[in-house]
């Protein structure tokens, strides 16, 4: 009788968990692409149904100068760089301003941003992380919400989402300690060199009549070159993309200047760990590239940025005087930290402890699964914390720290939590996980398309466009305020012809320049003379809280006329005013 030995596995049972191990990893493309086309879905779900408002308008009336004006206007009195206004001007000109197209650019960038996460998983621990990444992505009701808005949030992710998997690329690449440029130059090499003139000796060709050398066309040209693989340039590769999107992140939105911030403090770190304990370095994770490659990379950032560095500073004085943003408190952080996660209504207290319980313990899963790649745990805390304590340390001289700012965190913050799905090994277990985090997200997206409203600006243009008559004055409380106004009206306008002056207070946007300048006691000289003889005004009302805090202008208006009609809207109010 013949015993099995126990510490042998059957070579039945081994042959089966090959099979079911590459039978998943031949799946995870096409579950990835599901994925992908379920988030694109909500992404273009009822895009064009919701109001536009006051940022997205903005946006579109940015977009709409030439391009000179547009870099003009961009620094006189916005915040933020140029990359998406100059995206959205190309786009506009082709698709027009409707709200569906205009959002469509958003949408087509947050749906692009799934698979790239999906790979960068896949190359942190394989193809169960990225697609959990993916699907947090994909289901990720804020990502969703900003996906469906005419503003850079969601081109701020996908860039950094692309310039993170360069970086992880060359973070578990040895060739990356080669000089940068040498596979681009190895492959020029070979392409120059015709097929088969490298070998010592050479088969004779078969005779013909034909002259090849004389011959042209595409198929010809592509026959006297040797056309390597793609693989043979991905390093080089890498370090194209990390450097052209870091620099397409820090152009998309000022604060994003942090995130090379965040990358430059993990790769020095690991450099000099390497350097003071080699023996443990070679057993991470990670393994940093060279210095001189990485100093050469980031000095191309710096000089490709470096053009827009004194509209950055102009646009950062104007920062630093005067900004909407209030100061930040501990419960402003823990609710970014909630809307990053999940931005789903209030939940009764019993509920939010099950959900964000579910959240605790997958962390803590994720937690042990980096337990052996503490590099990658740290290059994934490194650019979460980075961007969250610097721009908490800002705003105690000038409060800048603000979810959406922060929105790119996502992408490490989801590899972090991908982890934990991805130690529930068993392929029931995991698709189970998956489901569970997909479902409570997906009730969250369920809330924002039933319930969320932005502002109404059609309804006061709609409603001044019904009562005005030739000569009336439209007065706004913010040059800010006039732009959504004049997205809706200026149709009306031009279908009945309406003749009204539309004017801003206390300064005007094209004569002054200036979006939101605040109402003063000062300025109520200037109001005065603006209605002086005027039979009726209107003022559209909205934004006040920072414009006009101590309610200047209704009050004047009500002590020089007569208010006739009011109508409220979800945003703000208009009002009538006439000759008493």
């Amino acid at each position: 009788m013949v015993v099995a030995d126990p510490t042998v596995i059957p070579e039945s049972r081994v042959s089966k968990t090959m099979n079911e191990e590459l039978s998943f990893d031949e799946l995870a493309p096409w579950l990835a692409a599901a994925i992908t086309l379920a988030g694109g879905i909500l992404r273009l779900l009822l895009l064009g149904t919701k109001e536009m408002w006051l940022d997205e308008t903005f946006s579109i009336w940015l977009a709409s100068h030439s391009l000179p004006e547009l870099l003009d206007w961009l620094v006189a009195i916005d915040q933020h760089p140029p990359l998406y206004y100059l995206l959205l001007h190309g786009w506009m000109a082709h698709f027009g301003a409707s709200p569906y197209y205009v959002r469509l650019l958003s949408a087509l960038f947050g749906a692009a941003t799934i698979p790239v996460l999906y790979l960068t998983g896949k190359r942190l621990a394989g193809s169960m992380l990225g697609l959990a990444a993916a699907m947090l992505l994909a289901f990720s009701p804020y990502h969703i919400f900003y996906s469906q808005e005419t503003r850079m949030y969601t081109l701020l992710t996908f860039n950094a989402a692309v310039a993170i998997y360069a970086l992880v690329r060359l973070l578990t690449d040895a060739r990356a300690a080669r000089p940068i440029g040498n596979q681009f130059r190895d492959y020029l090499r070979a392409w120059r060199t015709p097929p088969g003139a490298t070998g010592a000796s050479q088969t004779p060709a078969e005779f013909s009549y034909r002259d090849i050398s004389r011959q042209s066309g595409v198929r010809t040209w592509l026959s006297r070159h040797t056309w390597l693989p793609l693989r043979s340039l991905e390093t080089d590769l890498a370090w194209l993309a990390w450097v052209l999107f870091t620099l397409a992140t820090m152009l998309t939105h000022n604060t994003a200047l942090l995130f090379p911030l965040a990358a430059n403090l993990f790769v020095l770190g690991l450099l000099l760990f390497r350097r003071f304990k080699p023996a443990a370095a070679s057993r991470a994770a990670f393994q940093a590239p060279s210095l001189s490659n990485w100093l050469s990379a980031q000095i191309a950032i710096v000089i490709l940025w470096s053009p827009w560095l004194s509209a950055c500073l102009q646009q950062l004085a104007k920062v630093s005087n005067r900004f909407w943003i209030p100061a930040p408190t501990w419960d402003t952080v823990v609710g970014t930290l909630k809307a990053l996660l999940n931005a789903s209504a209030p939940l009764p207290e019993a509920h939010a402890r099950v959900l964000w319980g579910i959240y605790i313990a997958v962390a803590l899963l994720a937690l042990f699964h980096y337990r052996k790649k503490l590099s990658q745990l740290l290059l994934l805390l490194t650019l979460v914390a980075v961007p969250f304590l610097a721009e908490l340390l800002v705003s105690l001289w000038r409060p800048i720290f603000l979810d959406r700012t922060l929105i790119w965190t996502v992408i490490p913050l989801f590899l972090f939590l991908a982890a934990g799905v991805a130690q529930l090994k068993q392929r029931f277990l995991f698709i189970f996980g998956m489901g569970v985090l997909a479902l409570i997200n997906f009730f969250s997206v369920g809330d924002y398309f039933r319930f969320y409203h932005k502002e109404d600006w059609s309804t006061p243009a709609g409603y001044v466009a019904l009562f005005a008559e030739k000569g009336d004055l439209v007065l706004f409380n913010s040059n800010f305020v006039v732009i959504p106004f004049d997205y809706y009206f200026e149709e009306f306008e031009r279908q009945y012809r309406l003749e009204v002056q539309r004017q801003g207070l206390p300064l005007d946007l094209y004569n002054d320049r200036a979006l939101e300048p605040e109402m003063t006691r000062e300025d109520i000289p200037a109001l005065l003379s603006i209605i002086e003889g005027r039979d009726r005004v209107w003022l559209v009302y909205s934004h006040d809280d920072y414009t006009d805090p101590q309610g200047l202008i209704p009050q004047t208006l009500a002590a020089e006329m007569r208010l006739s009609r009011t109508r409220g809207f979800y945003g703000g109010a208009v009002y009538l005013y006439t000759a008493p």
